[in-house]
């Protein structure tokens, strides 16, 4: 039996097998992928402000002539002619971009007028694409005005039978006006919606002044603006250094009303939430607060929404001030939310990086210029073709006779003419194709008319071509004229901004409240004592435990901390790497069952071990170390931590801290792991908030393992296995210069070279 043979190219081709190193071909591919994500999917383009998806979904609608005048087509319809002609991807992704072009609670100008369900602000889906119909907004037609005249460059599509345009001529700073977010290879862009009218005056400032600050241009643009509205509490100096360099930040927080319901009481009504924050998500976050005991100045909350936003808190007292409970539920839930800024873009050239706001306008207005010459070029184009024929057609004129007798007697007219008055093949033809009813006298005149005109427009182009300020002249009518257009498209809750444009978001200070002073005093005082786990759950129980050996634990767990302390008090927790972490003690779980883990309420890694906890009292000093031998003493309120990061305080090494003692007294004694022990003057530890210190005792080998604080009069002391205080008599004989090397520790102390038991 013979074997078959194989055609060329198919498996049994060798050809087709490349050897190259595995390491080698993932970075190839790898980074063919990166570059597709980067430059095709995730990033923006500066001058549009679109990503592909986007600009592929207008460009087909354009196509389909859904012009805001026209009638609306089924969004089925669109999204199979971008997905056949121009977007070889899921028909999902590109209708979840349509969709999000069509959400006036996302974009902050629409650029598609969606028909039907297209989602709400509380997270819930769009219909189906067979359901909803869309078509172009006023806004889109400013995107894509020029498009036809040559205003942008075009590229093959995917398959190569169709073209689509590269970057659309945008008659407006779409990139700023909508903002932009998605996550590339490496890199992220994150850009908040802002007034188009404010961007525009920004681009008229610079283009007077093209050397003005971006100091400048925030006075124009004051920040940004977003759909949803809220109130921007970011302070000016944040929002300067943000624009200027790319990258920052953003704190909106919702827009509230209080709303008198007799007999003392109140409700607070808010009206606007944050950008990009679902409001039945908020509302389920502000129940669990109310349920796990988190927001204790908050009774009850309610959702009374129609088509405006209508949230209903009720405080728990009516003695409690409205502005305490709000900002006591800013710092608790998403009724205040930090919007993360980092403008990274692709250039005209396709190259990604980061950008501040004067770059962004200037890539902008540079690219308007270029599509204003390119326009200009066109129709100069079909102004000289147009002048070309007309000058044909008025030679014609002016030997009638001699052109009639050629038409009508020689057999090659067309020939004849082109020899007769030197014409070109195009005017022979626009001679010949001219009706006998154009050859009356007004039709000559009209001819000259249009001839003079066009030759008065060529002129103007090209004396605009020749002059650089004629041409920023023209793209600042442009920019007002476009201005004009979308300061009409407006939302009824428009209100005046800083800058005296009608707009979404307003500005404000965050107001200075003691909510934590508010809600100590809505707690009640109790002693309690705060249980902590070798493996990190956390409980408090009510009163004080006598027999610690009572205490439950799970399976393979055991004690780790037991301290005594209140409710209204602030715990705080010291960890090996040198951070604190300030837990409310009126918030831990109860005793009843095993707790929570700890690790729940701060943001702690595993390798981290928990040193020591207790209570914070103002006024009391700590005296810090790390096991490589160095401390300092620090005020206790430098410890306090607002979040769950916590707080770095003591700066240390792989070893990790030592200890967190409270530095009481005049003395301090320390030992090494070596068992020698140094006592020195507890001043000469320099107090500091937060560092390395200074060194307290030398070691060969080991670090150091325990330190106590006594006075002078007191005497030095150590505490056995068993609990009982041993005076140390001979205490003076261990005195020596701080970062010494210290003596053997005396008879009869600890074999755990502790002072006290751990």
């Amino acid at each position: 039996m013979n074997k078959p043979v194989l055609p060329p190219g198919g498996p049994g081709d060798g050809d087709r097998i490349l050897d190259e190193p595995l390491s080698e071909a993932l970075s190839k591919r790898y980074l063919a992928y990166a570059l597709s994500t980067i430059g095709s999917r995730a990033l923006p383009d500066v001058r549009d402000g679109l990503k592909p998806v986007h600009r592929r979904v207008l460009h087909a609608m354009n196509n389909m002539r859904l012009n805001p005048e026209g009638a609306a087509r089924k969004c089925a319809k669109v999204v199979g002619e971008v997905m056949g002609n121009f977007h070889p991807h899921g028909d999902q992704s590109i209708y979840d971009a349509l969709v999000r072009l069509a959400q006036d609670f996302a974009q902050r100008v629409p650029l598609v007028d969606g028909q039907g369900n297209f989602g709400n602000i509380d997270g819930d889906n769009p219909a189906a694409m067979r359901y909803t119909e869309c078509k172009m907004t006023a806004a889109a037609m400013l995107l894509l005005d020029g498009i036809d005249e040559d205003a942008v460059d075009f590229k093959p599509s995917y398959d190569g039978q169709d073209e689509e345009p590269v970057v659309l001529p945008s008659g407006f700073p779409n990139l700023l006006a909508n903002g932009s977010s998605g996550i590339a290879v490496g890199m992220a862009t994150s850009i908040p919606p802002h007034n188009p009218a404010e961007l525009i005056d920004a681009c008229l400032l610079l283009l007077g002044k093209p050397e003005a600050t971006t100091a400048e241009i925030l006075e124009r643009v004051p920040g940004p603006d977003f759909p949803t509205g809220g109130v921007i509490v970011e302070s000016r100096e944040s929002l300067l250094e943000t624009y200027e360099t790319g990258r920052g930040g953003v704190r909106t927080r919702a827009k509230w009303e209080k709303e008198d319901t007799g007999r003392g009481t109140y409700q607070i009504v808010v009206t606007e939430i944050p950008y990009q924050v679902k409001k039945s998500d908020l509302v389920e976050q502000l129940a669990d607060l109310i349920d796990s005991k988190k927001a204790a100045l908050l009774g009850d909350v309610r959702d009374e929404s129609a088509e405006d936003i209508r949230l209903v808190l009720e405080p728990k007292s009516k003695n409690v001030e409205p502005e305490v409970l709000m900002e006591s539920l800013f710092k608790l839930s998403a009724l205040e939310s930090r919007f993360p800024v980092n403008i990274n873009v692709l250039d005209a050239k396709g190259t990604p990086g980061v950008m501040g706001i004067k770059q962004c306008l200037m890539a902008f207005l540079a690219h308007r210029r270029e599509v204003l010459t390119r326009r200009a070029r066109h129709r100069l184009a079909k102004i000289e073709a147009r002048l070309h024929i007309l000058d044909g057609l008025l030679i014609a004129y002016l030997n009638l006779d001699e052109v009639i007798r050629i038409v009508r007697y020689e057999d090659e007219p067309k020939q004849k003419l082109i020899a007769a008055f030197a014409l070109s093949e195009i005017q022979a033809d626009a001679i010949l194709n001219t009706r006998l009813r154009q050859l009356a006298k007004l039709e000559e005149m009209e001819i000259r008319r249009e001839h003079a005109e066009l030759v008065e427009e060529r002129d103007g182009i090209l004396g605009m071509l020749a002059s650089d300020r004629k041409q920023w002249d023209l793209v600042g009518t442009g920019l007002r004229q476009v201005r004009a257009i979308l300061v009409k498209i407006q939302h009824p809750h428009d209100k005046p901004r800083p800058t005296g444009v009608i707009g979404r978001s307003i500005f404000a200070d965050a107001p200075v409240v003691d909510a934590d002073a508010a809600l100590e005093a809505m707690i009640v005082r109790e002693p309690i004592t705060v249980i902590l786990s070798d493996r990190g759950w956390i409980r408090a129980a009510k009163g004080k435990i006598d027999d610690p050996s009572e205490l439950k634990f799970k399976e393979g767990d055991k004690l780790g901390f037991l301290t005594p302390a209140e409710t209204t008090d602030k715990l705080l927790l010291f960890t090996s790497d040198g951070r604190f972490f300030t837990i409310s003690c009126a918030n831990l779980p109860s005793a009843r069952g095993h707790g929570e883990p700890v690790r729940m309420m701060i943001e702690l890694d595993d390798k981290v071990k928990i040193i020591d906890m207790f209570p914070f009292k103002a006024g009391r000093k700590r005296f810090l170390a790390s096991k490589q031998g160095y401390g300092f003493l620090m005020p206790e309120e430098e410890a306090l931590a607002n979040r769950k990061a916590g707080k770095q305080v003591l700066t240390v090494d792989a070893a990790g801290a030592a200890f967190c003692l409270e530095a009481v007294g005049d003395q301090i004694a320390v030992i090494g792991d070596n068992g020698k022990i140094l006592i020195f003057p507890l001043e000469e530890l320099p107090e500091m908030p937060r560092g390395k210190g200074v060194k307290l005792q030398s070691y060969r080998e080991g670090g150091l393992r325990d330190a106590i604080s006594f006075t002078t009069d007191g005497g030095a002391f150590w505490i056995d296995t068993a609990g009982r205080r041993r005076d140390w008599t001979e205490w003076k004989d261990w005195i020596g210069r701080r970062a010494g090397a210290g003596k053997l520790s005396p008879k009869g102390f600890p074999t755990s070279k502790r002072f006290r038991p751990k």
